[in-house]
């Protein structure tokens, strides 16, 4: 049975976390162990470090798959088969009353929701037990920005997360943007940011020659590689550097094959497609700098990685971005509309190697203040006391 009340910290707490086991997007189905986003999983890092916790990570599939029962030392996992009817078209009534069922079974103190993008939040409000819910991208938003169609993906997410919102105890706003976002709409909200995977503090700087910039993202609109591009062909006449654009393209779609054919026209700019955590580390130890040219963006795990592995970042003043990136502190913020701020601040950061050795040491600091593992966890524990206690 759960516990009544959290006055004393000595009392434990059995969560359930209610995430996306990333086997069925990818249509992983034969891997043996779950994989999640990687906020999840360096959420779930964090926990295991903790004492009086025990978590049960609970995800929906379409097929029956081989899980293992435990994934850390307090955290058990739980993979429930939910038919193909039971998902969007139904809104996700099937993974809804999966969810309930083996909640019931749990008994957990709470529910957490992790996103609103798919299944969880909305489950984790029907779950019948005190729940909070994260917004990792502001549905709402991005479908604004993407001018979502009636009855899209994104025009429906929307919608779930206008209706999750309101019925959850409370939201944990990754960034203020989030909570700006919720103001009108959560009953009480927390601001706390991702979690970094310990590892990428673990990462040690071997600056490449020339300057290797990165941009990591999906090739999409909204991350505005192709502009980005653009905006730095006068630099590349009188600067040094190589441009490398780590993410998935889909080609035969307009944007991405202008973003190909930008590329292939410059002897400065390289694409390697998705990147997985090893190579995307060995990638951050070469940087001089990262760099992140979008229109919109909540809390761009890329950033709270790079600045883990000490390396300052060149980012759009959008969204959650200044949340991470203090300009003159650790790292330099313009406007992604404007290709001459976009010249200039690649320009001063490129001109200034003192700079941004100090700018990586101070986005390090701070990273491991703001964003490692037991750090992020332990405040996800002392919320969920907050709505115990007042319940």
């Amino acid at each position: 049975m759960g516990i009544t009340g959290f006055s004393k910290e000595s009392a434990r707490v059995k969560i359930a976390l209610l995430t996306t086991d990333n086997r069925e997007p990818f249509k992983d189905y034969a891997a043996k162990r779950p994989h999640f986003g990687t906020a999840p999983e360096a959420l779930l890092q964090g926990f295991a470090l903790l004492p009086g916790v025990e978590i049960h990570v609970v995800s929906c599939a379409r097929r029956r798959m081989d899980s293992p029962e435990r994934l850390a030392r307090n955290t058990f996992f739980h993979s429930l088969c939910v038919p193909k009817g039971g998902w969007m078209r139904t809104l996700y009534q099937g993974c809804i009353r999966a969810s309930r069922c083996k909640l019931k079974e749990i008994s957990p103190d709470i529910v957490h929701g992790q996103g609103t993008e798919l299944d969880c939040a909305i489950s984790s409000v029907f779950s019948g037990f005190p729940n909070v819910i994260t917004i990792h991208g502001n549905m709402r938003l991005i479908a604004k920005v993407n001018r979502a169609k009636a009855f899209s993906f994104p025009w429906l997410a929307a919608r779930l997360e206008s209706f999750t919102v309101p019925r959850s105890r409370g939201v944990v706003c990754i960034t203020r943007y989030t909570q700006e976002a919720v103001a009108g709409l959560a009953r009480r909200t927390w601001l706390l940011p991702n979690a970094v995977d310990a590892s990428f503090f673990e990462v040690q700087p071997r600056p490449a020659k020339p300057p290797l910039i990165l941009c990591v993202g999906l090739i999409c609109p909204r991350k505005n590689q192709n502009s980005f591009i653009r905006a730095l062909d006068s630099l590349a006449g009188s600067q040094p550097f190589e441009l490398l654009f780590l993410g998935n393209v889909s080609p035969g779609r307009a944007y991405d094959d202008e973003f190909l054919s930008l590329i292939r026209t410059r002897e400065w700019c390289r694409h390697l497609g998705f990147a997985e955590r090893e190579a995307l580390k060995d990638h951050l130890s070469r940087a001089a700098l990262l760099a992140l040219p979008s229109l919109e963006d909540n809390c761009p795990m890329a950033v709270l990685e790079a600045a883990a592995a000490g390396v300052p970042v060149a980012a759009a003043n959008v969204g959650g971005v200044p949340d991470l990136v203090e300009a003159g502190k650790t790292g330099y913020l313009f406007d992604p509309l404007k290709p001459e701020e976009i010249c200039s601040a690649l320009r001063r950061a490129l001109a200034s190697p003192a700079e941004l050795e100090a700018f990586a040491k101070e986005a390090r600091k701070r990273a491991q203040e703001r964003f490692h593992p037991r750090v992020v966890a332990q405040r996800h524990v002392e919320i969920y006391r907050e709505v115990l206690d007042g319940r």
